[in-house]
């Protein structure tokens, strides 16, 4: 049986530049916010990429929009490089579901206290690893919050006929027909022999990674023709909020949110904000060494 036991938990809650040259943009690159180093066909670390986009004829020349792919658990170093860039624009938008301008530390922010982010502390202490909520330092001016409400949250699914349980339903279908079609997928007793490795924390971080790029299959599953909540609801909601900061004459822009909702993001910052993308920066956020 296919096991499904990280992506699900690290999903539904869901940097500095490297020191690398930017790596201008292809037509793969350009949907590609996850991926895996590998040396010698060996993983080292699971990276993110940082996309920037800039308008498409080049006015005003000084604008551009970066999608700063987050994982919410990660090294401690990824979170100490993201609270160095977050200095450099003008508006960091940043994710959590919780009543409008709500900053990370509010009572109603819940801090990291709710049955997801439960899990996510779970995940952070099996694998080694730090959370967000915990590393990211959202108190400078320039964060707005840039999601929607508990609230808007439930009338949403209820308009779709969503249901948690019902997106780890699909989740596990996927992973059924995923295990009949691909050969090389993460199985059972992969995570059994992790799970009694004497390097447990580094070997249960290379399937968490594994599962992570077999992500795409999943996250059509959830949101379906019409978009999910999780994901097309907030995605729609984050750009409402950079369109009123645009207006208010910003001009430096990072959107910090989950990797699973880029490739949506950078669609709409093409076709409706008429941006187009200029280059990538990969950082690692997980060492798989």
């Amino acid at each position: 049986m296919k096991s499904y036991l990280f992506l699900p938990l690290l999903l539904i809650s869901l940097v500095v530049f490297t020191k690398e040259n930017p790596v201008p943009v292809t037509e793969k690159s350009q949907s590609e916010f996850l991926r895996i180093k590998k040396q010698n066909n060996i993983p080292v670390a699971l990276q993110l990429a940082n996309a920037r986009y800039i308008p498409q004829d080049g006015i005003p020349s000084d604008m551009h929009v970066d999608l700063i792919s987050a994982v919410h658990i990660a090294d401690k170093s990824y979170y100490e490089n993201l609270n160095k860039l977050f200095k450099t624009y003008d508006v960091v938008l940043y994710e959590l579901v919780a009543p409008e301008g709500t900053r990370v530390g509010d009572p109603q922010a819940s801090d990291g206290k709710s049955f997801l982010s439960m899990m996510q502390q779970g995940m952070k202490n099996a694998l080694g690893l730090t959370f967000q909520l915990e590393e990211v330092d959202y108190s400078p001016e320039n964060f707005v919050h840039a999601d929607i409400s508990p609230e808007d949250f439930k009338n949403s699914m209820d308009e779709k006929g969503e249901s948690f349980f019902s997106m780890f339903l699909r989740m596990w279908l996927v992973g059924l027909q995923q295990q009949a079609t691909n050969p090389n997928a993460v199985s059972d007793m992969d995570l059994i022999v992790a799970l009694f490795s004497p390097n447990r924390e580094k070997d249960l971080k290379v399937i968490a990674a594994q599962q992570f790029l077999e992500m795409e299959p999943v996250m059509q599953a959830i949101e379906g023709d019409k978009g999910s909540t999780i994901v097309t609801a907030r995605n729609l909601k984050a750009l409402k909020v950079l369109r009123k900061e645009i207006e208010k004459g910003n001009k430096t822009f990072a959107i910090f949110y989950g990797a699973a909702h880029m490739p949506e993001m950078e669609k709409v910052l093409i076709k409706e904000f008429k941006l187009k993308a200029k280059q990538v920066n990969w950082v690692d956020a997980w060492d798989l060494k």
